[in-house]
């Protein structure tokens, strides 16, 4: 019965995460993702660039009875527009990339495993994968008003023996996930104490 269920589980990560590489009796028990509230950040940044591009668009080419009356003239206009343009075009590229740069960082939490996927660039990313059974430390920090006020933090994991830390930043409610990463690692732990040398 438990083994019909641990199927029906990988089943649906199978389907619900394709990207992931998952073994026969191994699912998804936590999908952590950044908060929503970066992606808010960037394409305010880019929509604040757009207003002051425009405003000051706006004061260079106000025009009285023909004349132009700010720094330049009626026939240099086609050239500002279409740096504006280009301007324009610039900033949603650099939100856009940021945009999947961000996203691209998550980690999964699966009844075996931690799957860390990080990505700094379009072109930099890397998977990182640990055994629950090896992670001796889980943790979550805080930095700032922010974090402390929209629920934000950065968990970290430590693995046994070469003590290597992985940080997955901006992460919404870290006390929760933390709790549940816990109770995973220690799921992971006990099952494989009570083992026996047959099995493994």
């Amino acid at each position: 019965m438990k083994q019909d269920l641990v199927k029906v589980h990988h089943a649906r990560s199978k389907k619900d995460f394709p990207e992931l590489k998952l073994k026969d009796d191994e699912y998804v028990a936590l999908a952590v993702y950044r908060s929503k509230l970066g992606l808010t950040f960037i394409w305010a940044a880019a929509a604040l660039a757009i207003i002051l591009i425009t405003f000051a668009m706006s004061v260079v080419t106000i025009s009285t009875a023909g004349q132009t009356t700010g720094l330049i003239n009626d026939n240099s206009l086609p050239y500002l527009y279409m740096i504006v343009f280009v301007l324009f075009a610039a900033i949603i590229l650099i939100a856009s990339v940021s945009t999947k740069v961000y996203k691209g960082n998550r980690l999964y939490v699966t009844n075996k495993r931690l799957i860390h996927y990080e990505q700094t660039s379009l072109t930099a990313k890397s998977v990182n994968t640990i055994d629950l059974v090896s992670v001796e430390d889980v943790s979550f920090k805080q930095k700032g008003i922010i974090d402390q006020f929209f629920q934000l933090g950065s968990l970290r994991m430590s693995t046994v023996g070469d003590e290597t830390t992985y940080t997955f930043k901006y992460a919404a409610k870290p006390t929760d996930e933390l709790e549940t990463i816990s109770y995973l690692i220690h799921v992971a732990k006990t099952r494989r104490k009570i083992k026996s040398p047959d099995d493994n």
